[in-house]
């Protein structure tokens, strides 16, 4: 933001911290909220639910489950993947690539790819690193 206002980073820190002020104070569906990425207008939890109900889900089911095992396990390999989730999973791999959520990288030896998430999963599903919050940890005794 500093660099398209070309504006001080006080200001429009300032700025943004009205802007955040003036949507709390509406009545309106929609908030502004600080993320460890920056800042991001976003539809209040209040209004989920309703949206939830008009607008089907971007991912199915399976997908999601496709795309937890990746971070949670990250990086994996595709044949570890496809072993764990079973052949539909290729082209939930491609779908997750297609839309940015996940990286592919060739394997140095052998035919598989290493996969893992983007910075777009953390900043979409607005989580942060999972092994810094402590998920992996817990995950990987099992």
């Amino acid at each position: 933001m500093v660099t398209l206002t070309n504006s001080d980073r006080l200001t429009v820190e300032d700025a943004m911290i009205e802007l955040m002020s003036d949507y709390a104070h509406r009545d309106s569906a929609l908030e502004v909220v600080e993320t460890p990425l920056g800042y991001s207008l976003q539809l209040r939890s209040a209004y989920q639910n309703l949206i939830e109900d008009l607008i089907p889900a971007e991912l199915g089911t399976g997908t999601l489950r496709t795309l937890a095992a990746i971070a949670l396990k990250e990086p994996i390999l595709q044949a570890d993947l496809i072993n764990l989730r079973g052949s539909t999973a290729y082209q939930q791999v491609q779908d997750l690539v297609e839309r940015g959520f996940v990286r592919k990288r060739k394997q140095n030896e052998g035919r598989s790819y290493w996969l893992e998430v983007t910075d777009k999963f953390h900043q979409y599903f607005e989580v942060d690193n999972l092994r810094e919050q402590g998920i992996l940890e817990a995950t990987d005794q099992e």
